[in-house]
């Protein structure tokens, strides 16, 4: 038998709402699973990616994160983990520093095994790589056999791998499918093969309404029962509350009803997310931000999701706002990468709650493509427009989605120019 806590998308380093208790908040529920993982003695600790949020952690939270493996390395239990999308980097990986510390085990396509279970792994694969894999995994002697891995795997939502295609050709006969990306905990058996998530550990997106946690995952046709091989059991975490109220406003209301909707919520160093529908007063989200953090909450965010009418006369006429919007977007002189992001923004096919995954995903392709980087090159003849100061989107996981990785912020690949941001390292000073 081989018990083992699988994880993923810790996202260590992630100051959420730009607060830095946040940022803590995220390496904590980190070492709580850790601290299970201890108590419980189990028999490896699995992480399925996103360990970090960034590709250029910042030394605090690389310092807190080896503090928390050398916690584990103590009581004698294996760290597996593979690289994410987050955190990749086109060099050596953070995991592999955490591999010469010998406080981590990098999975490949040889199995590592632990008690009587061979653990393989898969890191992150942008979509345009994947007709490349041959899925030729070394075989093995164990009585069981896990595959883990970061993707947005079928069936579950805004899935773009097919998990029925890995199970086929892969050269070795899964059990299970210790995935990580998606932060939506959910599990599935597919051809025979349990296929499951454990979701985030901590709320990287106001979408992430449920607790969260980490699976407990047991190889032993006993302990399953029946004809499983494989048990998966869901283990909560104790992290920072998160309080969701909505203010559903008649007319004739206004602040004052948005204030007693927030006062019946124990708001106690909580995230507090406030929705206005309704026909009633305009509000001043920042007023009721104000109330909210004075009330105790931690952090206040009021969303006014009405369409306000307004008393003045705004003269403005289209023939075709489509062909307004075309016409703007060829004057700007985008790349072809840039008219990519454009059309993945207001594209009918991509859900609201995806579309800052796609975006990412669509620039993590031809970035990690050395024959697509001319698509960044700017269009001269379609305008040839300057580059403007201050034009820079700032990302922040906020709204929804799969994966606020995926979720998540399209940050650059660092560069060969040794130069870096105050407080931060590069991956070359370390190895």
């Amino acid at each position: 038998m081989t018990r083992v806590i699988h994880t993923g998308d810790t996202h260590v380093g992630y100051a959420q709402y730009h607060s830095p208790v946040r940022r803590q908040d995220f390496l904590d529920a980190f070492a709580a699973v850790i601290d299970d993982a201890i108590d419980g003695e189990v028999d490896a600790v699995v992480h399925a990616g996103d360990l970090f949020h960034d590709r250029r952690p910042e030394l605090a939270d690389l310092m807190g994160t080896i503090s928390v493996l050398r916690r584990l390395d103590d009581a004698g239990i294996p760290f597996l983990a593979v690289v994410g999308n987050h955190e990749a980097t086109r060099g050596g990986q953070w995991l592999d520093l955490f591999e010469r510390l010998g406080l981590a085990t990098r999975l490949d396509d040889e199995p590592t095994v632990v008690g009587d279970t061979a653990f393989y792994g898969l890191d992150h694969v942008p979509v345009s790589r994947r007709d490349d894999l041959d899925y030729a995994f070394a075989d093995h002697d164990a009585e069981y056999a896990a595959l883990v891995a970061h993707g947005l795997f079928e069936p579950f939502g805004y899935a773009d791998w097919d998990t029925e295609e890995v199970l086929a050709e892969s050269d070795v006969a899964f059990d299970a499918m210790l995935l990580g990306d998606n932060h939506t905990p959910d599990v599935a058996e597919v051809n025979g093969t349990w296929v499951t998530y454990p979701g985030s550990t901590e709320r990287a997106s106001a979408s992430e309404r449920e607790g969260r946690g980490y699976n407990l995952v047991t190889f032993d046709a006993d302990a399953a029962g029946g004809d499983d091989r494989v048990e998966i059991r869901r283990r909560a975490l104790d992290t920072r509350p998160f309080v969701f109220v909505e203010a559903d406003l008649r007319e004739g209301e206004g602040a004052a009803r948005v204030r007693e909707r927030v006062r019946q919520h124990d708001l106690d160093d909580a995230v507090v997310l406030v929705d206005v529908t309704g026909e009633g007063d305009p509000v001043t989200p920042a007023a009721i931000e104000e109330f909210a953090t004075d009330e105790g909450a931690l952090i206040a965010r009021v969303t006014d999701r009405r369409e306000v009418e307004t008393d003045a006369e705004v003269d403005v006429s289209f023939a075709d706002p489509e062909d307004a919007v075309r016409e703007r977007v060829e004057e700007m002189g985008l790349s072809e990468a840039g008219l990519d992001v454009e059309e993945a923004v207001r594209a009918d096919t991509v859900p609201d709650t995806n579309v800052r995954e796609t975006v990412k995903r669509r620039i993590e392709e031809r970035v990690d493509d050395p024959d697509d980087l001319g698509a960044f090159d700017r269009s001269e003849a379609r305008g040839g427009a300057r580059d403007e100061p201050g034009d820079g989107v700032e990302s922040e996981a906020d709204d929804g989605g799969a994966d606020e990785s995926t979720d998540g912020d399209a940050t650059t690949e660092p560069t060969d120019s040794g130069d870096e941001p105050d407080g931060q390292v590069s991956m070359e000073d370390y190895l």
